[in-house]
């Protein structure tokens, strides 16, 4: 498959994420708990399909970098990408058992996404 086609899942993932954090947020905002949350199910499978898609489409990217450049197939700044991956997946949880943290992560998540987005936009300069 081509970096194009990787590059697209892996963006693919990160809207169904987000997708699920708005779910999940909105939801904790108006008073929501776990156990009333009737899509819950729905929402915790989108977030899990969507750290799927990302981290399959991340590492083909990789392998086709690693391909055409002919260098390390993990180079160092993936670490920090992974790192972020691992903290927006397990951001799920609190947002489940403490809805009142809806507000701070509502704020906190997308400024992940953009450390995760420049680190991949200026990571060869």
């Amino acid at each position: 498959m081509s970096y194009e086609f990787y590059k697209i899942l892996h963006f693919v993932g990160i809207a169904l994420l987000f997708l699920a954090f708005g779910a999940l947020a909105g939801h904790g905002l108006n008073g929501g708990t776990r156990e009333t949350n009737k899509a819950r199910g729905l929402i915790v499978g989108t977030h899990g399909l969507a750290l799927a898609l990302i981290l399959v489409a991340g590492f083909g990217m990789l392998a086709k970098l690693a391909g055409q450049s002919g260098g390390s197939f993990l180079p160092g700044w993936v670490h920090p990408k992974l790192l972020i991956w691992l903290l927006l997946g397990a951001a799920l949880m609190p947002l489940q058992r403490r809805p009142a943290l809806a507000r701070p992560l509502w704020l906190l998540l997308p400024l992940l996404a953009a450390a995760a987005a420049y680190i991949a936009i200026f990571h060869a300069r």
